[in-house]
């Protein structure tokens, strides 16, 4: 008769080991990796902001069938996750090519978040996110999905600015720069969740509801805004810190 393997033990971390400067540090920084990844995640997903974004994604779709609604979702969400791997995994080499410290390009992408953030706090979709030519292409039903809807609607210039400057404060980490892909694969795959329920989630909320989340989006990035300017500041000039 066979006897049944004894169950393998996860061998213990020796104490010595444990209370090591090494060891501590390892599990700090896998902790702080974790936290800033989701960090970058809900960041990211502000900027974004698909539940804003549904009642135009319902205009541009209106008379498609459920299937065509759903296909101008995936494309949407394909084309959000491609726009923002090539910009966080090229943009540090285009500033490198154009002599932009991410620094100085901290402070810009901080002061064109917050006047995103300033239209968001009125509940409007602001120029930067679609001119008026665009809007006329969405009803007119000339372009869904790809775009104006996933460029520049949704990977937009507050989105590639935000992950250029994520992807810039580890420059030339690769292992960082790839770790990006997971905030930004949640993130479209939250707009193809949110598009594909889009029309129940305009029932439930309305344009109030809406409205009111669009706000709320709207005061984080504003606050993620000065943020960003203050740390690029203090890299321009050390001493204002100091």
């Amino acid at each position: 008769m066979i006897t049944p393997a004894a169950p393998s033990r996860r061998l213990p971390v020796p104490r010595a080991l444990r209370h090591s400067p090494n060891f501590s540090a390892c599990r700090y920084h896998s902790a702080m990796d974790i936290a800033a990844l989701t960090q970058a995640a809900l960041t990211l997903f502000a900027i974004v902001d698909p539940v804003g974004v549904i009642p135009i994604f319902l205009l541009a779709t209106r008379g498609f069938t459920r299937s065509q609604s759903h296909q101008a979702a995936w494309i949407s969400s394909m084309t959000v996750w491609l726009v923002l791997v090539v910009f966080s995994f090229m943009g540090e080499s285009m500033l490198r090519f154009f002599g932009i410290r991410i620094e100085a390009f901290s402070v810009a992408g901080g002061l064109l978040l917050l006047m995103l953030a300033l239209s968001m706090l009125h509940a409007h979709i602001s120029p930067l996110r679609q001119t008026p030519d665009e809007a006329e292409e969405v009803e007119e039903k000339e372009a869904v999905g790809a775009v104006p809807l996933g460029v520049p609607l949704l990977a937009g210039p507050g989105a590639i600015t935000h992950v250029i400057v994520a992807a810039g404060q580890a420059p030339g980490d690769i292992v960082h720069q790839a770790a990006l892909l997971i905030p930004i694969t949640l993130v479209a795959l939250s707009v193809w969740v949110a598009f594909r329920a889009a029309p129940a989630i305009a029932r439930r909320l309305g344009k109030t509801g809406i409205h009111v989340v669009t706000r709320l989006m709207g005061l984080i990035i504003a606050a993620i805004s000065v943020e960003m300017m203050a740390r690029g500041l203090a890299g321009l000039f050390p001493g204002l810190v100091g």
